[in-house]
């Protein structure tokens, strides 16, 4: 396959957070496949499971524009998007639903995605709690992908509410059992 950001150099097969993806040795660039990126975001950091990455979630919310680079699949024009509130810019082809990242662009997204997390889960706790129990039953991923989703927030939130509260956890410690 070629590179989108048009080096001579091949996309090289290569093992990222576990999961196979292409990769161009020139610029450094990731090539994920349909559902490659949140394989490796699960990966790379667990505490993240239950947080999707979904792209599509809210529409509404997404700039859209026309890349200059072409999918290394299917040879169509990318689709440019921002990626939620992060400042990291997406080229996605319609066709295939493979994305393509430029260097660096990975960190930044899983940098984003671990504040999104933190506020999340101490501020909107109960709709994400929600949420997640709606996925349990009905995806997008597996049922046992979804659970542990379902069980990693709850464990996310003890952490963050002892470590947020330490007085309220000590009082809660010390009632009688």
């Amino acid at each position: 396959m070629e590179c989108p950001n048009k080096h001579i150099t091949q996309l090289q097969k290569i093992n990222f957070h576990n999961v196979e993806v292409d990769a161009c040795p020139d610029c450094m660039g990731i090539w994920f496949n349909s559902d490659e990126l949140r394989h490796a975001k699960d990966e790379r950091d667990k505490e993240l499971n239950w947080l999707d990455f979904d792209i599509w979630r809210d529409k509404a919310r997404f700039e859209f524009s026309r890349s200059q680079k072409q999918c290394p699949v299917c040879r169509i024009m990318f689709v440019e998007s921002k990626y939620d509130d992060s400042k990291v810019k997406i080229d996605f082809c319609k066709k295939c639903q493979g994305i393509w990242l430029d260097r660096g662009e990975f960190k930044q997204i899983i940098n984003y995605l671990k504040r999104k997390s933190d506020y999340e889960v101490l501020n909107k706790y109960t709709e994400n709690l929600a949420q997640e129990m709606w996925e349990v039953f009905n995806g997008p991923e597996k049922f046992r992908e979804e659970l542990g989703d379902f069980l990693m927030l709850l464990k996310l939130f003890n952490y963050k509410f002892v470590t947020q509260y330490p007085n309220f956890s000590d009082l809660i410690g010390n009632l009688p059992k």
